[in-house]
């Protein structure tokens, strides 16, 4: 097997990486390409040791990582506790893969702020690059106009990660990379050649009542629903549906815009699901994201059942579309789901497990999750962002 994982929850960073050392595969670590590792608030003041421990231990090529609030391995999610995932992968020669850590630091100009750092593979125009993994400080890095960009100028590059949590405040996030430890912006690797990337993205939501077509908007504010203000068309949607359908929009109003409006039928799954809520005095929505004037909209709920149901039911759908299972795998689920959402410990780790077999994983819980819905990279929440690895 080209990659490993291993997890500790050993309260002490320097004895948690020997744990996870002595558990990963020999073949593996000996020098891997690529290291990814996450770590609790616990092991964060100690991270620049962790750091170098893992240079001098394992010598990988590459290395990246962030402070996480929870830590995900093979078929466990470690909650409430201290905790260091590690992800190792060692691919084959003949793949000819080549990888490019990076730094994105925000600088101020004339004409606003700008993201210095761009991985040198992205300079000059499009890549046939087969993936980058972005971990990023949700108070200072400005995701949304990096993956925008992203979009416009290099289509087709698979963008998947998180954004770091469990930090405490300004400057409280750490961030990792090859050249050391950060407190802002952003790290990442761009995968270049035969990576054999592909990922799986679960917003958790599911569809209630019928598609509308926006027939007014303007940027975030949809005032006109089919002909009507959006107030009136959730009113008269909610008043035939069952009782339990109506807690669930009690407790949290979401929208899914579809991304394929040529698909004729939109199922679960087809849609970029965002937060709303409505302006009192207009009865306008206010979307969490740029909605355009014809765009096909519908609401959405979310429970822990929707939630399961999507999850397994993409997992089976990614076996069907692929010859090979995957060999490798990192978890960037929401801080939101875990057991507050499912109720039980671990539910995203053991539904992979389940349906991909005992693949090694390592991940974390995350402030904002990375992945692509509809071949375009979005932020998201209260979602499961996965890349597999193919061997």
């Amino acid at each position: 097997m080209p990659f490993s994982s291993a997890v500790s929850q050993k309260a002490v960073a320097a004895d948690a990486l020997s744990e996870i050392v002595a558990q990963l595969d020999p073949a593996v670590t000996q020098s891997p390409d690529l290291v990814v590792y996450f770590f609790t608030q616990d092991h964060a003041r100690h991270s620049e040791s962790l750091l170098q421990a893992i240079k001098e231990v394992l010598a990988p090529s590459h290395i990246i990582g962030c402070v996480a609030e929870a830590v995900v391995g093979t078929g466990q999610e470690i909650e409430e506790a201290p905790a260091l995932s590690l992800f190792a992968g060692k691919w084959p020669a003949d793949k000819k893969i080549h990888f490019e850590t990076f730094e994105l630091t925000v600088a101020k100009t004339s004409e606003g702020k700008s993201l210095l750092g761009w991985p040198d593979g992205l300079v000059g125009g499009p890549t046939q690059s087969g993936g980058m993994i972005l971990l990023g400080d949700p108070l200072t890095c400005p995701v949304d106009y990096f993956l925008k960009q992203v979009n416009k100028d290099f289509p087709g590059l698979t963008v998947v990660g998180g954004m770091a949590s469990g930090s405490r405040g300004q400057g409280g996030c750490r961030l990792v990379s090859d050249r050391g430890v950060v407190r802002s912006g952003a790290v990442g690797v761009l995968l270049g050649g035969d990576v054999g990337m592909r990922t799986v993205v679960s917003q958790g939501c599911r569809p209630v009542g019928q598609p509308m077509i926006v027939t007014r908007s303007e940027g975030n504010i949809i005032h006109e629903l089919g002909g009507k203000k959006p107030i009136q068309q959730l009113q008269e949607m909610w008043r035939q549906l069952p009782t339990s359908e109506q807690r669930l929009f009690e407790k949290g109003l979401h929208l899914g815009i579809v991304v394929n409006e040529y698909a004729g039928e939109f199922r679960q799954g087809d849609f970029l699901i965002r937060n709303c809520g409505f302006v009192k005095e207009t009865g306008a929505l206010v979307v969490g994201d740029q909605v355009r004037t014809g765009q096909t909209v519908q609401f959405q709920v979310r429970d822990a059942e929707s939630a399961d149901l999507e999850l397994r039911g993409l997992l089976e759908g990614d076996k069907k579309h692929h010859k090979k299972m995957p060999s490798g795998a990192l978890m960037f689920t929401c801080n939101g789901r875990g057991k507050r959402f499912f109720r039980d410990s671990s539910h995203d780790a053991q539904c992979v497990e389940s349906l991909m077999g005992r693949v090694p994983m390592a991940g974390f819980f995350a402030q904002g999750e990375l992945g692509p819905v509809g071949g375009q990279n979005y932020i998201h929440g209260f979602t499961a962002c996965m890349a597999f690895f193919e061997a």
